[in-house]
């Protein structure tokens, strides 16, 4: 038996390769997708392999951090696509060692404000 670590890292692993037929047995049959910033449920791995295989263009995975417990995790990584990146932060919950549900937040940049600027440094 694998670890939740181990689970989520070589779901990610699979996702960046576009292996998208090898996702199936990461995902519970009751499995669940949402992207509460542009509103979208996907329900049934079926439909979720169909959406990421048909995304357009393609993309790299750069996992920067998972924390994971028996029956949830979350991931901080960054996705590479079209020369641009994008932060995604992921909330998995795990039923019989596989992923029952995701939820997916795509945090937008912003310009720090200039109120707080002599208590914080930016960035690079």
């Amino acid at each position: 038996m694998h670890s939740s670590h181990d689970l989520i890292e070589r779901f990610w692993q699979t996702m960046s390769e576009r292996r998208f037929e090898d996702l199936a047995v990461f995902l519970h049959d009751d499995f669940t997708c949402e992207w509460p910033q542009t509103r979208e449920r996907i329900r049934g791995k079926e439909n979720y392999i169909a959406v990421n295989a048909n995304y357009p263009g393609e993309w790299t995975i750069t996992i920067h951090r998972i924390l994971a417990s028996e029956n949830e995790a979350v991931t901080l990584c960054t996705m590479a696509f079209q020369g641009q990146q994008e932060t995604a932060i992921s909330f998995f919950e795990l039923r019989d060692s596989l992923i029952v549900k995701e939820v997916d937040y795509w945090p937008e940049p912003y310009t720090a404000p200039d109120w707080r600027a002599q208590w914080v440094e930016i960035m690079k």
